[in-house]
């Protein structure tokens, strides 16, 4: 390897400064609210968006690292590899309707972003693996996230939260924590189903056959979209947020932790 090609493939898996920003960003404000620092519902609006975007980053990172591995070495070129989220094809299907989705909706649904040119993956193993990676990212934090709200690693007794006009004898920041997780399992939950658009469907695809994917392959981009609708609209939200909250309940996570963090981040309902 020369030289002037080890210097562009760093390059080309750097960090980007974007990222750290957002780092920055979700470091100070969770400081703040753990602390006590400042307004707790500006502070957790802000740890929260900023939690999420950094996962957001990750899950798409998850998918880019697992196809480079897989065989598409365009990957780097294109800039994924850098934790960048304007370097993604998609800006407003991977950052901005998820951002929009979690507060309408409170939901943690990721849309798709990174391009892989799949014919120059190999094995229908490899392209099932790269739609997983994302999805498992998602899980990954939800867990690490779960086990520190109920093993009560940032519980203050000193500190109580205002959620519309009453006092919650939850500090702020494990209530954060508790909703950036709720946000981090319903998204895994939610990708792994089988809709086209979504990365469930792109474990699946590999193993259907060419007819079945050409006559799926239009519905893909609104999968997302209609999902969301449904979720919001029909019982299916009910059901989801229940299920979500159940496998909460499994890390010793109260649900009045998830309902303080979501009305400290949801704080104009």
């Amino acid at each position: 390897m020369t030289f002037a090609t080890a210097a562009r493939r760093s390059g080309e898996s750097r960090i980007s400064p974007v990222f750290w920003v957002l780092l920055a960003i979700l470091a100070t404000s969770g400081w703040a609210v753990a602390t006590g620092h400042g307004n707790s519902r500006v502070g957790v609006f802000l740890f929260v968006v900023a939690g999420w975007m950094v996962s957001l980053c990750l899950h798409e990172y998850a998918h880019a690292r697992t196809a480079l591995h897989g065989g598409d070495i365009t990957i780097g070129a294109k800039g994924y590899l850098t934790l960048n989220p304007f370097k993604y094809a998609h800006a407003l299907l991977s950052f901005v309707l998820p951002v929009i989705f979690v507060i309408m909706g409170g939901i943690g649904l990721p849309g798709g972003a990174v391009f892989i040119e799949r014919h120059r993956i190999q094995g229908r193993l490899k392209h099932s693996l790269i739609s997983a990676a994302g999805p498992l990212v998602n899980l990954v934090l939800g867990v690490l996230l779960l086990v520190m709200v109920g093993g009560g690693w940032f519980d203050d007794p000193a500190l109580t939260s205002s959620v519309q006009g009453f006092e919650v004898p939850v500090s702020p920041f494990p209530a954060a924590l508790a909703f950036l997780a709720y946000l981090q399992i319903t998204a895994a939950i939610l990708n792994l189903l089988p809709i086209p658009g979504l990365d469930g469907y792109g474990i699946v695809e590999p193993w259907l056959s060419y007819r079945t994917r050409r006559a799926v392959e239009p519905f893909a981009p609104y999968g997302m979209l209609a999902l969301f609708v449904v979720i919001w609209q029909t019982e299916a939200g009910q059901w989801l947020s229940e299920l979500t909250l159940s496998v909460m309940n499994l890390f010793g996570v109260d649900n009045l932790y998830t309902a303080v963090g979501d009305g400290l981040f949801r704080f104009w309902r």
